[in-house]
């Protein structure tokens, strides 16, 4: 974790702000935990935006490991943990807090404290979702006033850590146009920080009907049509076809993080367009970007035109 942590340190800083401080206090000797570094950057992602949202008018936000033994009574104390030596990731914030109502709800799918179309409760239920696949636990404590900690258990593990690959930023460089389409505004603020950093022209749109305008307005060349799935009002497959026949020579790139029913519904399958699961890392949008722009997705189908295969999502 200690090496995970300060390599998206800048971008972390990017989604948050300059009206929070940050401090981040990372323990000599950690621990090696078994898990997978890119589900574990999008972890940090999602809880340091939940933090950020937390404190509108700024505030603190702290990042902490620790190597901890949780023993019979802590077990006892909280349901599904088993004791032993663990590697502990603790994400604190001064913001506004929550009520135990909203503590009770925060991991479930489709839950959020936000007005409509400003989140879709997926960030923290995904959180929840990688650390219970990691074999970890999530605890979360709040007061209504006085910020949240959100602690986070690993299981903590002898064997030698494998030294993260140094990623290659400018290998996944970019100078094209990237109309972005996503109506979770962390997703979204994530993508624009990520695809900025990498050096590409970003055209961001909360929604389908923003992107239709925002194409229709602008006049340079649109390399690459970024988009979620599932959205309302228009799917982002349905969004696919109406900007092909004004824009023949853009590429489509969906992203989702629903089931696979989901996206059979919102017609990806046999729609012929590149796809990315989500959660997504700045890793694998980067390669899979590079990927599309290089070897060309292909477009919608057009009336008459037999069906094309789904890519597999990596």
């Amino acid at each position: 974790l200690n090496e995970v942590i300060p390599g998206i340190d800048q971008m972390l800083r990017r989604l948050i702000g300059e009206d929070i401080d940050v401090a981040t206090i990372l323990a000599e000797g950690l621990g090696s935990v078994r898990a997978d570094p890119g589900q574990l950057e999008q972890v940090l992602m999602n809880l340091v935006v939940n933090a950020r949202d937390a404190m509108p008018t700024g505030g603190k936000l702290t990042l902490e490991t620790a190597n901890v033994d949780l023993g019979e009574d802590y077990a006892r104390q909280h349901h599904g943990v088993t004791p032993g030596p663990f590697v502990m990731l603790a994400v604190s914030d001064t913001g506004s807090g929550m009520d135990s109502a909203t503590q009770a709800r925060m991991f479930e799918p489709f839950f959020t404290t936000k007005e409509k179309g400003k989140g879709t409760g997926l960030g923290l239920a995904t959180v929840f979702g990688i650390v219970k696949q990691s074999g970890g636990n999530i605890w979360v404590y709040s007061e209504l006033g006085k910020g949240t900690t959100i602690k986070i258990y690993l299981p903590r593990t002898d064997e030698a850590a494998t030294p993260l690959e140094t990623l290659d930023v400018a290998s996944l460089n970019g100078k094209e146009t990237i109309l972005l389409v996503e109506d979770d505004d962390q997703v979204r603020a994530m993508l624009r920080s990520v695809l900025r950093r990498l050096g590409y022209q970003v055209l961001e749109n909360s929604n389908a009907h923003e992107a239709l305008l925002a194409s229709e307005r602008y006049r340079g060349r649109i390399h690459l049509l970024l988009t979620d799935v599932v959205m309302p009002q228009m799917s982002g497959t349905e969004l696919a076809k109406r900007l092909t026949p004004t824009r023949p020579e853009m590429r489509v790139l969906c992203m989702s993080g629903y089931t696979d029913e989901a996206v059979l519904r919102h017609g990806l399958v046999d729609s012929g367009l590149s796809f990315l699961q989500k959660p997504i890392t700045p890793e694998n949008l980067g390669k899979k970007i590079r990927e599309v722009l290089g070897t060309g997705a292909r477009r919608p189908e057009r009336p008459g035109e037999s069906p094309g295969g789904m890519e597999k999502p990596e």
